[in-house]
């Protein structure tokens, strides 16, 4: 889709690289390649900075906390910076952007003002939020439904659903090469990736891993990863008994080789905006396993790409991982189906031509 060039400012102020900040940047890319003019507000020191200078787009770092939006000279500051550079829209990520940012562009003239939600959790329904979600936010980009649905669940009138527009996080497939399949083991892998936080669940996931021990299955665990849990959870580990199966594998830079490794992908996080792993996993024709919450049930097809069990079950998650474990013919199937879902539902392809319309405009 032809639309007139707009100016656009992407503003994450997050340290810590994650699936928004991946995002933002592929976002950032292809609205760049389409010939807007785009500007990325960055924290100085964060990873989405370093790959947004590699690939030569415009930054402008900045550092925001939560209460930055009563700091009368951050405000200051911000509002100079908007007005100046004339922008036509802005993409907003964090909660604490959102408050600055946010309420610095309304006062710089900025028309469009888009908060792209990426978490399926309840929106408080403080004055705060209503100030923000009447006054300053001209639209949303959730990143399933289920994370548009929690907007409104605490306030139905929060905000106005028909300006919700729900785009999936689309793979491309492109930059995820075939790979040779990965060398037999004798036992099965089991892996997952995420940052080492509390909402991935990682400790449920030793819980699960100590379980099969105890039924005397045969496995390896890797996790992907890390974050300011690594050292709890290594000492859980050490505590579980489990440091001759667990692998903690660091910061993985080429996911599609990690994923190819695996045999089985589990994840128990408490919540997801968007899976994007499972939908990693799933294109390597990887069966995953994950608890019945927030979107997992948008890309999991139960039964048919993978399991989904209720939470917190952890004897469940152990129990369909068992079965996958033992049964190599049902691993395979379950792979397949999941491949044949993302390349239908979640491709890139899909994504941007939704993101191209919203940016023009016009309907989803």
């Amino acid at each position: 889709m032809n639309t007139e060039s707009l100016k656009i400012c992407f503003f994450n102020s997050a340290k810590t690289w994650g699936g928004g900040e991946k995002w933002h940047l592929e976002t950032a890319l292809f609205l760049r390649d389409q010939g807007h003019e785009v500007t990325v507000f960055t924290n100085r020191n964060s990873e989405l900075c370093k790959r947004a200078e590699a690939a030569g787009l415009h930054t402008l770092q900045t550092r925001i906390t939560n209460l930055s939006f009563i700091n009368p000279l951050k405000m200051k500051e911000l509002t100079f910076q908007f007005g100046q550079m004339q922008f036509d829209m802005i993409i907003i990520n964090l909660s604490a952007d959102l408050k600055a940012a946010g309420m610095a562009a309304k006062r710089a003239g900025v028309k469009r003002i888009v908060y792209r939600r990426g978490s399926a959790i309840p929106v408080k329904n403080s004055f705060l939020n209503r100030y923000l979600y009447h006054r300053v936010i001209t639209e949303i980009i959730a990143n399933s439904e289920a994370t548009k649905r929690t907007l409104l669940v605490n306030n139905s009138k929060l905000f106005p659903e028909e300006r919700i527009t729900v785009i999936y996080n689309g793979l491309d497939f492109a930059s995820y090469p075939p790979l040779p399949e990965a060398p037999r083991h004798q036992e099965v892998i089991i892996g997952n990736l995420g940052r080492l936080v509390t909402q991935k669940g990682q400790d449920m996931l030793l819980k699960m891993a100590r379980e099969l021990l105890d039924q005397q299955v045969r496995f390896r665990l890797v996790i992907g990863g890390d974050g300011p849990l690594l050292d709890k959870l290594k000492q859980e580990v050490n505590r579980l008994g489990l440091h001759d199966v667990v692998e903690f594998k660091g910061f993985i830079a080429d996911v599609p080789a990690f994923m190819q490794s695996l045999d089985i992908f589990v994840l128990p996080s408490h919540w997801e905006g968007f899976g994007y792993v499972i939908a990693e996993a799933m294109y390597y024709s990887k069966p995953v396993v994950a608890f019945n919450i927030s979107s997992n049930g948008e890309l999991i097809e139960n039964n048919q790409s993978g399991f989904l069990v209720d939470y917190p079950n952890v004897n469940l998650l152990a129990e369909k991982t068992v079965l996958l474990i033992s049964n190599e013919k049902l691993r395979h199937e379950m792979g397949r189906a999941g491949r044949k879902i993302v390349e239908e539902k979640f491709s890139m392809h899909v994504a941007r031509e939704k993101l191209d319309r919203f940016i023009a405009g016009g309907n989803i």
